[in-house]
């Protein structure tokens, strides 16, 4: 994977710092299965046509995906020792699958509710992961891929606190959906809420190496408005992540002559 961040939501043929043939094996059956595919569409009904929230849709979910991927590669290239199917007796290839596998499902529950929608989600997740993954895997690590999946699903609303780093990853990448494009929508109908200014207000977001540590994450913003993003969201999830002394994150404001109230802030 580039070091950008826009790419496809997995590549199969890249040379990842992670054992990808468990994932390669079952994520097309995820990203091509009729009811995912419609779930994913559908939650977007209740979060953007019926409540104004920014985008929760495929493209959300495709980001998140992406992103998250990303992190756990990063991570796994600087050392850091995931525990979420280690601690299932589950072997290192199952690590990337659960990511996946939960940053796909986490929003489901939209359908539902947009309110509480991490609880709606797991047992909606917990019937596609019943009618996927025994193609795959016996039942005993059915079973366990599962728990880790619902579990990181749970967690990446700051209510629950992650207990692997496969949640934490999964909490982190879905706030790193935070550029002008997840708010083109209800911007368009005329929304101005907070959130939807902040997200006008980024244009990039990078994932690389870091220095000192294995993820650096640097978001570009055109004005001041994109610091509600990066100190009120993002920040809020990567506290209690299992993962805060892994990433740092590099907010710039890349057009200082239109706003001076902030330049570079660090977490």
């Amino acid at each position: 994977m580039s070091e950008t961040t826009g790419g496809p939501a997995y590549d199969p043929d890249a040379d990842h710092a992670f054992p990808d043939e468990k994932l390669n094996e079952v994520l097309p059956h995820l990203l091509d299965d009729p009811e995912v595919t419609t779930l994913l569409e559908a939650q977007n009904v209740n979060a953007v046509t019926r409540k104004g929230y920014n985008d929760h849709g495929p493209k959300h979910i495709s980001i998140v995906r992406n992103r998250a991927l990303r992190l756990y590669e990063l991570l796994k290239a600087g050392g850091c020792e995931f525990n979420g199917a280690k601690d299932q007796g589950l072997d290192e290839v199952d690590e990337p699958v659960i990511v996946a596998f939960a940053a796909t499902l986490h929003d489901i529950g939209h359908v539902v509710h947009r309110d509480e929608h991490a609880y709606y989600s797991i047992p909606l997740a917990s019937d596609i992961l019943d009618r996927i993954l025994p193609n795959f895997y016996d039942t005993p690590s059915a079973v366990r891929v599962k728990a880790e999946v619902l579990h990181a699903i749970l967690c990446h609303h700051t209510e629950e606190t992650p207990l692997t780093k496969e949640a934490g990853v999964i909490r982190v990448a879905d706030a790193l959906d935070m550029e002008r494009g997840r708010s083109r929508i209800p911007y368009e109908k005329g929304g101005r809420g907070i959130n939807t200014l902040s997200s006008q207000a980024i244009t990039n977001v990078l994932l690389r190496r870091g220095d000192g540590v294995p993820v650096q994450v640097e978001i570009e913003m055109v004005n001041a408005a994109g610091v509600y993003q990066v100190d009120n969201l993002l920040k809020a999830k990567l506290r209690d992540s299992m993962l805060e002394d892994e990433i740092r994150i590099v907010a710039v404001n890349t057009k200082s002559d239109d706003s001076q109230l902030v330049e570079r802030i660090e977490l």
